[in-house]
């Protein structure tokens, strides 16, 4: 990606967006409501680093991860990730008390969870949601039956989520019928994947303008690349060039998260708006600080952790901030009671 301005036979096209990880940069420098807090961010360093030999910290559990996919190997294990990730945004309930459900072998889900569920449901009922011949047309109401809750909440966005899985899957058409047909042109290198899936995908182009500069945040195409890498590993299947190309996937879950540990700061204006649960539109200035500001506060966690094993394994570090991830989303859930006083943002929108 380059951020400088392009002629064409005298036409000048529109610059282009910061990366996330120059993104972040450039919203720490400038936000006026949230703050990276570098004391806070050695000591989540150090908690990593205490888990550094941990399977938490490798690629390896992604299926632990990702306990409701295919098996890593199955022929549907890459579709299956590109349907969910296509349609992995906005799963936060208007109410606590009315959420979506959805119950598969036993056990009900919430959040992000019960679209993997309704989509592993239908596949054992029969109906081919991860082909895209088929989820390229359907219907909004087939949709609808896949993602049926198991209460009286339904799945948020719905029309919105068959727009974009309905667009995504005439788009693997034209590139060969698969996940895999359509990523390998990038050659399994992280950067050109992120590239490939934001040129061609619209509802994967996370991008806004801040501060009179266009930047990007690609949490789902960046969390696209990193499905397929830990499919690759579970694999075998070699090594993905470039991933520390990555930042991590700006959320409402992790920067929460990341509060809480006291890695980031929000200004009393700024969580009083939240406490007052004022909603936040796509690309207002509050929304990119918090997302923005998420990514560069792992960039220093990162950034302290591998100093950390220099120092005192004397060996290089191979946990990247997608890895960091992958811990602290799982992290937020499971200690959501401790942190309830800390508001997330809500944005309803398909980026996240």
């Amino acid at each position: 990606m380059c951020c400088s301005l392009k002629s064409t036979k005298g036409k000048v096209l529109m610059e282009a967006p910061l990366p996330p990880r120059e993104s972040g940069r450039f919203v720490v420098e400038h936000s006026r409501d949230v703050f990276v807090e570098e004391e806070g961010v050695r000591r989540v360093a150090e908690m990593l680093y205490a888990l550094r030999k941990s399977e938490e910290l490798t690629a390896s559990g992604w299926k632990k991860a990702n306990p409701l996919a295919p098996s890593p190997t199955s022929d549907h294990a890459l579709n299956w990730v590109f349907v969910v990730d296509t349609m992995n945004f906005s799963f936060w309930p208007e109410r606590e008390d009315q959420q979506c459900e959805v119950t598969y072998r036993g056990t009900t889900y919430r959040g992000y969870m019960t679209l993997c569920a309704a989509i592993t449901r239908a596949m054992e009922e029969g109906i081919p949601i991860t082909e895209p011949s088929y989820f390229s047309q359907m219907s909004v109401e087939e949709l609808g039956r896949v993602l049926r809750s198991d209460n009286d909440t339904p799945m948020p966005m719905l029309v919105e989520r068959h727009r974009v899985l309905t667009e995504g899957g005439r788009v693997l058409l034209q590139h060969g019928g698969s996940f895999r047909s359509f990523i390998s042109p990038a050659g399994s290198d992280a950067q050109k994947m992120v590239e490939l899936i934001v040129d061609n995908l619209p509802s994967y182009r996370d991008e806004a303008t801040y501060k009179g500069k266009r930047i990007s945040l690609y949490k789902r195409a960046q969390i696209l690349v990193a499905d397929f890498w830990g499919i690759m590993e579970a694999r075998v299947e070699g090594d993905i060039p470039n991933l520390d190309f990555l930042t991590m996937f700006a959320d409402y879950r992790v920067p929460q998260a990341l509060v809480h540990l006291g890695a980031l700061r929000y200004s009393d204006t700024l969580m009083e708006t939240l406490r007052n649960g004022e909603l936040l539109s796509s690309g207002d200035r509050r929304e990119v600080e918090i997302r923005g500001c998420s990514i560069w506060c792992v960039e220093r966690i990162k950034a302290h952790l591998w100093s950390l094993v220099e120092e005192r394994d004397g060996q290089s570090c191979n946990i990247n901030s997608a890895i960091i991830d992958f811990y602290l989303w799982p992290y937020a859930k499971q200690h959501h009671k401790e942190m309830a006083h800390i508001p997330i943002h809500h944005t309803r929108c398909i980026y996240y």
